[in-house]
């Protein structure tokens, strides 16, 4: 699987204010109180104390940023649940809703947005969130100009009105309820209490680091922040502990034996194999997150287009879906369904005949000499070594050896930023609701490779990007028309990516966990605090 993250760039003109919520048409959101913990079949009012460790299992190391401001990976699994943000949005209302902020209004232009802060927050070094302190996390991070930093590039001015008044003025109409709930940069942090060494941590959510230990299998474990705004009732769970298994078996042994409470991802047999076994649940949802084959257009072999049409042409997606078995629906573009800018109609389809006349063209293919190409792709997960396998099998008929290396994302990404490879497969997901990350990230030009790891660099579709947050504020129609245009002249005239799948959850929790729910908005994150033991 994939986490980590991008960078950005935007601009234009506008006005915004921001409290603690956000409405068009000068409409009010949100709603005060406090939230409860989401315990399905009930829990008696006189709980017995949960002592139990809560332990999540990811497949790869879980921090490598520990700043709020900067942090852009896989720690949004662990960061979730010690920072949060204005807003948190909401996958089954489609809504941003109430977190720090407890309501807020927007202009009838959409460049003022007011949010009204909740009363009696701490942050985790004792000091009190409000106006002024949400204003310098903000600003913080918008200075740092890391990780996911541009969410906030609308932004020409924020205000503390009042200590539970926060007002922005933005240079351009942008959804700002829908930024504030970003799953990166956008927590609010007590800005002088900030450590990159994760010792301490500045939030004001419900747990704070209890330990970490880089490179260790239990990585990293979480205590409650006792005065958390939320309070806390006995069947909570209170500690948390990531403890890192690569290998997917490995991981359902461990689930099964009781050692470990949820695994992120279970390939299809094993997964049809936990919704029969005793003492574990199952989850299935569908997500935000795609599959992205990234052909390195600067460099080597793939620099010619034909190369890449190739590429895209040999891949099996009927096949590869169909062998996911329920895990993963067959991508249209690179846009997954549910959000603006979705394209029906772009549904890839191998066709290896046109794909060997393309390397044909290109000096490649059964007649000519050999073609080798690198790929590197995520170690320990099982969906994207079946898309290299069967891909492998596809380019050996047509005389093309692919060197495929599974690595983390880490030692991957720094091989990515340096043209290291031919072919580079991840995953992606919007920073939040909103395509703009796709397009911002991956393929908008950049003077050193981040995430652009495609190394496109094309002044026309540069421009086209950078005209997306203010017609998706403005005009939805002819931004949804833009992102389509886009989406053709990325994946069809330029062949820069391939797009096989738009992946579905599917998790394994221990049967006593009540309380869980997938939120599509901040892949792989378990709100630990909405989880309850059941009795």
């Amino acid at each position: 699987m994939r986490w980590h993250k991008r960078l950005l760039v935007a601009g234009v003109a506008g006005v915004l204010a921001l409290t603690a919520s956000a409405c068009a048409g000068g409409q009010v959101r949100g709603a005060g109180g406090t939230p409860q913990p989401q315990a399905s079949g009930g829990t008696p009012a006189a709980a017995q104390a949960n002592d139990r460790t809560f332990v999540y299992v990811p497949n790869l190391d879980v921090v490598s940023d520990w700043d709020p401001a900067t942090s852009y990976s896989n720690e949004i699994v662990a960061l979730s649940n010690i920072y949060e943000g204005l807003t948190r949005y909401d996958s089954e209302t489609r809504q941003a809703e109430p977190r720090l902020a407890t309501e807020w209004t927007s202009s009838e232009d959409g460049r003022r947005w007011t949010f009204k802060l909740r009363q009696g927050v701490k942050f985790h070094s004792g000091a009190t969130m409000d106006a002024e302190a949400a204003k310098k996390a903000i600003e913080r991070t918008i200075e740092k100009k890391g990780g996911a930093a541009y969410i906030w590039d609308p932004v020409e001015e924020i205000e503390a009105v009042d200590a539970g008044t926060l007002e922005f003025t933005l240079k351009y109409a942008a959804p700002l309820d829908l930024i504030a709930s970003s799953g990166y940069a956008a927590w609010i942090y007590d800005v002088d209490a900030v450590d990159a060494d994760g010792k301490t941590t500045a939030g004001t959510g419900p747990y704070t680091i209890d330990s970490w230990q880089k490179g260790k299998e239990t990585e990293l474990t979480l205590k409650a922040f006792e005065d958390y705004w939320g309070g806390w009732k006995p069947e909570q769970y209170k500690k948390v502990a990531f403890r890192v298994t690569p290998e997917i078996t490995t991981a359902w042994q461990l689930l099964q034996r009781g050692e470990v409470d949820f695994v992120q991802r279970l390939n299809p047999q094993l997964f049809q194999q936990a919704r029969s076994a005793d003492g574990v649940q199952t989850a299935e949802s569908p997500s935000f997150q795609n599959l992205l084959v990234l052909f390195n257009t600067a460099d080597g072999p793939t620099r010619d287009p034909k190369v890449r049409q190739a590429l895209q042409l040999a891949i099996d997606y009927d096949g590869l879906v169909a062998a996911l078995e329920g895990s993963a629906q067959k991508a249209s573009g690179l846009v997954p369904q549910g959000l603006l800018g979705h394209t029906p109609g772009m549904e890839p389809e191998q066709d290896l005949a046109t794909a060997q006349e393309l390397l044909a063209e290109a000096g490649y293919g059964p007649d000519n000499p050999e073609l080798t190409l690198s790929l590197t792709y995520a170690q320990g997960d099982e969906d994207q070594k079946l898309l290299v396998t069967l891909l492998s099998s596809a380019l050996k008929q047509l005389n093309v050896t692919l060197q495929a290396r599974p690595m983390t994302w880490g030692a991957q990404w720094d091989l990515g930023k340096k043209k290291g490879q031919d072919i580079l497969v991840m995953y992606w997901y919007p920073d939040y609701p909103d395509a703009y990350s796709w397009f911002l990230n991956v393929f908008r030009s950049t003077d050193e490779p981040q995430l652009n790891l495609s190394y496109l660099k094309n002044a026309d579709i540069d421009a086209a990007i950078d005209k997306l947050p203010e017609l998706t504020a403005t005009d939805k129609s002819a931004a949804s028309d833009d992102y389509t245009d886009l989406q053709k002249k990325i994946i069809e005239e330029q062949a820069a990516v391939a797009v096989p799948y738009v992946q579905k959850y599917q998790r394994a929790l221990s049967a006593n966990v009540r309380g869980y729910v997938d939120n599509p908005a901040y892949p792989n994150v378990v709100f630990f605090y909405d989880l309850t033991l059941a009795s």
